[in-house]
């Protein structure tokens, strides 16, 4: 009779092990391929595979290093190792399952973020009514897509495990706990994957200035892990980017600002200055924050005419020609018009813990000078923690989903722009007839995907009808029929208004920070706001102060940023950008700095009209102002020097 051939109990770790290096080398290679114009000679496609290579065996130690060492002390023919065979078996399947989803679900997030999933992957699934929302709007076949995978991967994985558990030969009870020591030694040492003093991380195999690149040397569950592991210990620059003591940091960010050094009245509270206001007469101030607005949708600052409305506000108003995001996502932009706070590697304060109340805003200021203060948002306020973040710091009234009533249309994030400016107009003319001054945060999503909006109202520029492109002109579209109508209203003679983006619809390329992709809209209108082309270099973080400054707000504030209405020194203009973990500081001579975790500081020029960066020497005056202002977010959050006094209005004492 034939025998079927024993393996020894092992063998189901050994396979599993190599299949899955497998997989992910051949997901690897698939992606490389597709992104193949990324990679620059050989020498690239060696170090992203060796890189890859070692990121796969670190990843399947840290899944495999505790069910290894249980296996070898429990496996046996007995009843308690039948029943860790069952759960063993589960493990796997598990295991695998995650590893081969998160690759799968890579191609989708790459053509949306030009990266492989990250801690926005994360911090999406915390609110699965909206996320869950948007993808069944615009990503039903890669829905589909994943779920066919994830039967074939888990019917594949049991069928096979229940083979690999069969007909096993075993050691002698003695040396199980050699085997066992064995075991763990090599998952420690191929989790670690390093003899030096910190294990693997991203930037141990990271070689290129291409974002995405060092990227795909990682494999998918492995980022995303990282990633909850940075979020578990909040980020911050002070551990990343090089020192900088935090006297010269404060002398430096002083010494930036377009303020005499008189002004500045706060040893504990070292940015607290005075700001005097250019205007006379109080007025209200309106936000009007454009989702994934970025300057290549808008012709009049070389882009696509895609927002002819916005073209005709840039020839009509104070349009800042020359100013930059501060970061990739809607809170990073709400932190910097709402509060001037500087982008770090660390979420945004929007999110952070020690910012949910008693945090600055100018909604603070404002309350305390009378002003109704509101946030006005067609979805849930709930999202990315912005209702609690307003709530505590200021804001004292939240237009959102549930206040909407009849809207015109309803997508996967809410009620259309058409229906948020709708609201925004009747609560702004409300406001006037009652006498009541104020400061409304107008939000839009209808340029979010899945890029729904109400039919009929723009001609499309592509089909199908939801793509990016259609829903800029749509939101374009709303917002002139706001303008038209609030041009007629009682509230346009007394009232400031910005429009500007949160942030460009994706930031991508190869370089290492795409330096084009920060480029956005900003223009100041209303009653008695003259037209102007305003080329200066400018960042979100100018434009809380220079509102202020228009509605006649003398204030204290901690704000770094310029206050446009007065004169800025070249040698003083700069922008800040923060994607992920790296930090872009650049001058107005298009001198760049960049930081990114454990690197010495890197510096390139900027060329505006190719947009692309060079290698290239920066004097080391400029790469020490970029690092202290890489830095000073994260000292302000650490030390509390962003809180709220009493009253800003009221001089404190020096201390």
């Amino acid at each position: 009779m034939f025998k079927m051939k024993r393996h020894h109990y092992l063998t189901p770790l050994i396979k599993f092990t190599v299949l899955s290096l497998i997989f992910l080398s051949a997901s690897r290679l698939c992606l490389a391929l597709w992104q193949s114009g990324r990679l620059h000679g050989s020498d690239e496609w060696i170090k992203l595979f060796i890189g890859g290579f070692r990121i796969d065996i670190s990843t399947l130690c840290y899944l495999l290093v505790l069910p290894a060492l249980l296996h070898a002390i429990l496996s046996g023919p007995h009843i308690i190792g039948k029943i860790w065979h069952y759960i063993f078996r589960m493990w796997i399947l598990l295991g695998g399952w995650l590893l081969v989803y998160m690759e799968v679900a890579t191609v989708p997030y790459i053509l949306e973020y030009d990266l492989r999933p990250n801690r926005i992957f994360v911090e999406y699934l915390i609110y699965p009514k909206e996320v869950m929302s948007m993808l069944w709007g615009g990503y039903k076949l890669e829905l589909f897509i994943g779920l066919v995978v994830s039967v074939i991967t888990i019917v594949f994985l049991w069928k096979a495990t229940a083979r690999w558990f069969n007909n096993l030969y075993y050691p002698k009870w003695y040396f199980r706990p050699v085997i066992a020591v064995l075991l763990v030694a090599l998952g420690v040492l191929g989790a670690r994957n390093s003899l030096e003093h910190r294990p693997m991380n991203p930037a141990m195999v990271a070689f290129s200035t291409d974002p995405l690149v060092n990227d795909l040397a990682l494999n998918s569950s492995y980022s995303v892990i990282f990633a909850i592991t940075q979020m578990e210990s909040e980020s911050s620059a002070l551990t990343m980017y090089p020192k900088m003591s935090e006297q010269k940091v404060i002398s430096t960010i002083r010494a930036q600002s377009e303020l005499k050094p008189g002004s500045f009245i706060s040893d504990k509270y070292p940015t607290l200055a005075f700001h005097n206001a250019s205007g006379t007469k109080k007025k209200n101030i309106v936000i009007l924050l454009l989702e994934s607005h970025g300057a290549q949708f808008v012709s009049s600052l070389g882009g696509k005419d895609l927002s002819p409305n916005i073209d005709k506000l840039i020839h009509s108003g104070w349009a800042f020609t020359n100013l930059y995001a501060t970061g990739t996502r809607s809170v990073r932009g709400i932190e910097a018009v709402t509060a001037g706070f500087p982008p770090t590697p660390a979420r945004a304060i929007v999110k952070l813990g020690k910012s949910q109340t008693n945090y600055f805003t100018i909604a603070d200021v404002l309350s305390k000078q009378g002003y109704a203060t509101q946030f006005i948002y067609g979805g849930e306020s709930h999202f990315d923690n912005m209702k609690r973040f307003f709530l505590g710091n200021g804001f004292n009234n939240i237009q959102d989903a549930a206040t909407f009533k009849n809207p015109i249309f309803v997508g996967s994030w809410g009620a259309s722009d058409e229906d948020l400016f709708n609201k925004a107009d009747k609560q702004f003319t409300q406001f006037t007839k009652d006498n009541k001054p104020f400061f409304s945060l107008v939000f839009t999503t209808s340029n979010h995907t899945p890029y729904q909006y109400p039919a009929g109202r723009i001609k499309h520029v592509n089909e199908p009808a939801e793509t990016r492109e259609n829903a800029v002109k749509y939101s374009d579209y709303a917002l002139g029929e706001f303008f038209r109508k609030a041009r007629q209203s009682d509230y346009w003679d007394n009232t400031v208004f910005l429009v500007i983006a949160d942030h460009d619809a994706r930031t991508y390329g190869d370089q290492i920070v795409p330096v084009t992709h920060f480029h956005i809209p900003a223009i100041i209108t209303g009653g008695g706001i003259k037209p102007r082309m305003d080329s200066r270099l400018a960042s979100q973080l100018d434009m809380p102060a220079t509102l202020l400054s228009l509605a006649g707000i003398d204030s204290y504030t901690p704000m770094i940023g310029h206050d446009m209405t007065k004169d800025i020194p070249i040698e003083k203009q700069r922008a800040l950008m923060q994607r992920d973990k790296t930090f872009a500081w650049m001058d107005a001579k298009h001198h760049v700095v960049v930081f990114q975790p454990q690197k010495p500081a890197q510096t390139f020029n900027y060329n505006p009209h190719s947009k692309m960066l060079s290698k290239g020497e920066v004097p080391k005056k400029l790469v020490d102002e970029a690092l202290a202002y890489s830095l000073w977010g994260s000292i302000v959050y650490k030390d509390n020097l962003y809180s709220q006094l009493k009253n800003y209005q009221e001089k404190p004492h020096l201390n």
